[in-house]
């Protein structure tokens, strides 16, 4: 716990910087046969991913691209929101965090 806040602090007061900001990603799709460790009815659905990248456009590149190596396809809107993080920047941008939700 203590570690999580130390983090979050070092990047608040600019004692850590990082290239990247933080963002969640939400996306219109379909789910299809989706690897082991993910589970969602196949069909029509939302996929959530939160990243960090260099910009909203990376963010969604991301959810498009993680999302097809693990059975979700984007066909619609994507939507990206600059939110606070839960697991600190690495050296480079990644995706964590992944969800899923079925349309009725």
């Amino acid at each position: 716990m203590e570690d999580e806040k130390n983090w979050k602090l070092k990047l608040r007061y600019g004692k850590e910087t990082t290239p990247y900001k933080h963002f969640t990603a939400i996306g219109d799709g379909v789910v299809g046969d989706l690897v082991d460790g993910f589970e969602c009815q196949k069909g029509p659905a939302i996929m959530a991913i939160k990243t960090w990248a260099t910009d909203a456009d990376e963010s969604a590149d991301m959810l498009r691209v993680i999302g097809g190596k693990i059975g979700f396809e984007a066909t619609g809107k994507i939507e990206i929101y600059e939110t606070d993080p839960e697991e600190p920047p690495k050296d480079n941008p990644f995706g964590y965090g992944i969800n899923f939700n079925t349309i009725s």
